[in-house]
């Protein structure tokens, strides 16, 4: 058990504290108190001048994939935590696309088990929607709720048959589970590398055409609505997909959706000269549809901020960019990222940050959400915009390093987790 921990004059940014100012915060026995002025503190209460820092409930990843089992040269469930502890997440749910996937009631305990013994913090599971994620035939749904998965996606590829994802959708209705979409039309996408567009023409790569992502997105809410069930849109990269979204919202179609940092960061300008760190699938967009994900993130369209962190072994990545691997890491460098780009210049508020990344993904999953109130458990991240975090190997706490921040500079660091009675982390002495 740590020592109690004074937070000086620190912004709490919590369902509890919206738009307050600085208030001194005591971490005691794994609870918070906020003490009166003047009010004695014990012996071993450590004090931390903490004005202009930022306290957040702990960050939760709604999307990573830890590889673990089968690519653990890639991620383990032990580094990809790590790696999340590093960027101030204190939770997170592992997609199913490993090796063997995680399509049945023994895998998702296998899995859990796993995170039982090596992960610091709170770890969830996905099961697959069809067996193998190969679309044929619907995996053991119930058996795999009885087993504890909180959602159930073929994340890294469309369901492509319409019965079938409205089976699962009925089904998962019926047992309180989550489906996740991963919105793809594969005649459309092809073997394409990056967006369909300017970049992808000069550069001489093909092109994934938007109708690809947001004639799945139309399809996969329609069958939702047919069936009343909630249907959770992943990674949404497209303005038309967040205007699909808006409308069937509107409509009180049960949807929710994700967008990810590097969506709403960068542009396929950034593919540059090649670099396979900008290779992600969906791919990275032009400026229009960033500025509509960010409109859509702040109104309430899109829900949940998810990191889709995706790991791959330099190997992998040094491939030629067509036929390199899709994806990028983020548990890491999210928050930096987000507060650099986004908060600093005044196009998000740590408000809204919180919401999306923090509670609404707790929420979407039935979870309990963390709350910086007098007598609540302490689970957050203390943040400190001042500070900055350097993006090199030695930094990055995931076993791969594909990501597109590394050899950046960002403004912002998280300075401190905390979870429960543990402090996870600490760079405030250094």
């Amino acid at each position: 058990m740590s020592a109690p921990i004074l937070f000086q004059q620190v912004t709490v940014v919590s369902p509890s504290h919206r738009d307050t100012g600085p208030v001194d915060v005591l971490c005691s026995e794994g609870r918070w108190h906020f003490p009166a002025p003047g009010e004695l503190l014990a012996d071993d209460c450590r004090v931390i001048d903490a004005r202009g820092q930022v306290l957040l409930p702990g960050l939760y990843d709604l999307h990573a994939h830890l590889r673990e089992p089968g690519r653990e040269d890639a991620e383990t469930i032990a580094s990809g935590t790590a790696a999340a502890v590093n960027g101030g997440f204190t939770g997170l749910l592992l997609m199913p696309d490993t090796n063997p996937a995680i399509d049945n009631g023994g895998m998702v305990q296998s899995v859990i088990d796993i995170a039982s013994k090596t992960s610091p913090i709170s770890v969830h599971v996905a099961g697959c929607i069809s067996r193998r994620r190969g679309g044929e035939e619907l995996a053991e749904i119930g058996e795999m709720r009885l087993r504890g998965a909180v959602m159930i996606t073929d994340d890294g590829a469309p369901v492509n048959n319409p019965l079938l994802l409205r089976r699962a959708l009925q089904y998962s209705r019926d047992l309180g589970l989550l489906v996740a979409s991963h919105c793809d039309v594969k005649e459309l996408s092809g073997n394409g590398a990056m967006h369909d567009g300017k970049v992808s023409y000069r550069l001489g790569l093909p092109g994934i055409h938007p109708c690809a992502e947001e004639i799945g997105i139309a399809r996969d809410i329609r069958l939702a609505q047919s069936c009343r069930s909630r249907i959770h849109i992943k990674h949404v990269t497209t303005a038309s997909g967040v205007e699909t979204i808006r409308r069937y919202k509107r409509e009180g179609v049960q949807v929710s959706a994700e967008v990810t940092p590097h969506h709403l960061i960068f542009t396929d300008e950034d593919v540059g000269d090649y670099d396979t760190n900008f290779k992600v699938k969906p791919p990275l967009r032009p400026a229009a549809d960033t500025a509509a994900l960010l409109a859509g993130l702040i109104d309430g369209t899109i829900d949940v901020i998810a990191t889709d962190h995706s790991p791959h072994t330099e190997f992998e990545k040094t491939h030629d960019f067509a036929s390199a691997p899709f994806g990028i890491t983020g548990l890491d460098t999210a928050l930096p990222a987000l507060h650099h780009h986004l908060i600093q210049p005044g196009h998000l508020t740590w408000d809204v940050l919180m919401e999306r990344l923090a509670i609404a993904p707790r929420r979407l999953l039935g979870l309990e959400t963390p709350d910086i109130a007098a007598g609540t458990a302490v689970d957050a991240v203390l943040f400190d915009p001042a500070a900055i975090t350097t993006v090199h190997r030695a930094f990055l706490k995931s076993r791969s390093h594909n990501n597109p921040f590394l050899g950046k500079t960002l403004t912002g660091s998280v300075a401190m987790v905390l979870l429960g009675d543990r402090v996870l982390l600490d760079r405030t002495a250094s």
